[in-house]
Order: structure tokens, then sequence, then C-alpha cells
């Protein structure tokens, strides 16, 4: 169910889609790369990895047969996996450049059937009660989370289920980020060695979702939502791709759900939408 590609967007999406549009661009061998499927594999799994986790989420919802939505899709990665699971993944995104490579990718790993739709996260044209499943997997974070998550809510069934694994971190600690001492003089001399690039977030409109805009899609989800976090000192003080910091960090941060939401980096949840 695409939309008119010249509909109207707003400032922020149309600088998203630019910049998706650019990278798609850049990245255009992406179509030849097979997708990594190890996370949806029979094997040992890997708790303390915020993207195994999720995973491990979804899969305990038995997506075989069921309609997924995935906004934001990417390139794709997760629309195919959800497919391999024998799900009927609908997935959307802004740029139509970074669609034409997921659906090449598809075709090439006979992931085949996968509705692949030009549209915003905050505008969707899918028709209320659509789906059984939506999985935000780092979108919100892109977009207008009230407007995203009210259509999320109107599409999904009644007692519908929602997955997410998403940047976040408390409004305390970005306010520690954000101090004159930490962003002029400590973090420009960490940031390469944290993140391996001097440029650790992608455009200028995109930053961690906050405790606050958390509790928007919590408003959507019934109380007994399971949530899981991760990543304290990794992305902060030290790679997050360093195992043993992703091991202590996971650790350290579910030991009370207080503790994990004041000092966290990534938060994974699964709830059902309220009725």
């Amino acid at each position: 169910m695409p939309i008119d590609e010249n509909a109207a967007l707003d400032d922020r999406q149309l600088r998203e889609r630019a910049y998706h549009e650019d990278f798609a661009a850049r990245h255009k061998d992406k179509a030849e790369q097979p997708v990594n499927l190890d996370v949806i594999s029979p094997g040992p799994r890997r708790p303390w990895n915020a993207f195994w986790s999720a995973y491990d989420l979804l899969m305990a919802e038995r997506p075989a047969g069921k309609r997924v939505l995935i906004p934001g899709c990417g390139f794709g990665e997760d629309a195919i996996r959800l497919a391999k699971l024998g799900a009927d993944v609908h997935a959307s995104d802004l740029s139509p450049d970074l669609l034409d490579i997921a659906r090449g990718r598809a075709e090439r790993m006979d992931a085949g059937g996968i509705h692949f739709d030009v549209m915003p996260a905050e505008a969707l044209t899918y028709p209320d009660g659509f789906f059984d499943l939506v999985f935000f997997n780092d979108i919100l974070h892109h977009v207008d989370i009230p407007g995203a998550v009210a259509e999320t809510r109107r599409v999904l069934k009644p007692g519908g289920r929602v997955v997410a694994n998403e940047l976040y971190t408390h409004s305390s600690l970005q306010r520690v980020r954000e101090s004159r001492f930490v962003s002029s003089f400590v973090y420009r001399r960490m940031v390469r060695f944290i993140y391996g690039s001097d440029t650790p977030y992608i455009t200028a409109d995109e930053h961690k979702i906050n405790e606050l805009e958390l509790a928007i899609l919590e408003k959507a989800l019934a109380p007994d939502a399971r949530y899981m976090f991760f990543l304290f000192t990794g992305g902060r003080l030290l790679p997050a791709d360093w195992l043993a910091v992703q091991k202590m960090d996971r650790a350290l941060l579910n030991t009370s759900e207080a503790v994990g939401r004041r000092l966290a980096g990534r938060v994974v949840l699964a709830g059902t939408t309220r009725k």
C-alpha cells in the first residue's frame, strides 16, 4: 500500500529521506550482500547483546503466519529475517532507494512475498487493526514519536504486540553529556575510541530517546510489558562492541528496572497494546 512519493512531508522527514537516499547511493553494494541469519538460527544465544535479545523476544512471539510491520526497514535485514521465520512482512521506509536495495536483497535470498512500502511511520496507509506485531528496531529516534506510536496502535489488532530495540538515555545523563566540559573537552577526545568514527550520530535530527519519549510508547502498552536494559559504559566510556563490556553492563543494568531506566544506553521491550 504505497503512498505518493511526492506526498507532503515535513522538513525533518525531507531531511531524513534526503540523507538516506544519499546513504543508499553510497552503499549500492548492499544489494549484493546477503543478510546474516545467525540471530534466527538454532544454537547458543547471546543474552548480553540487545540485538540478540530483541530477536529472542521476536521468536517468542511465534511470528510464522502472523502479519508483521517493520517501520523504517532500511536495507531490509529485519524484514528478510522475519520472512525467513514465516511471517507475512510489511516493511516501510521513507526512502524508495533504500527499499529498492532491500527488495533486491529479499529476492536474492529467496525471501519473496515481503511488501515494501514507501511511507512515513507517522502516516501509515494500512487499514485499522491490520497487524499482529510491530518491530521497532532503532527507528523511534528517527521519527515523531507521538505520531508514530499513534499510527502503530491504530494499525495493530486489539491485543497486538510490540517489540522494540531502541537507543535510550535518561535525561539526567544527557545533561551530563551536554555539559560544557564533557561536550567540548572529554567527548571530543573520546568519540573516535568509543565509536570508531568522528560522527557517532547520523543526522542532526537524531538522538537517543529519553524516559519521557519512552513513556509515550509505554502508555500504549499494557502494564505487564517486559523490559531489558543494555549499555551503561558501552558507547559512553568504552566501545559498545566489546564483549566484556556488554556482559558487565547487562548484569549491572538489570539488577532492577529503576537502575536500568536511570543508567542504560539502550532498551529492549515487548508488550501488548492496551485495549
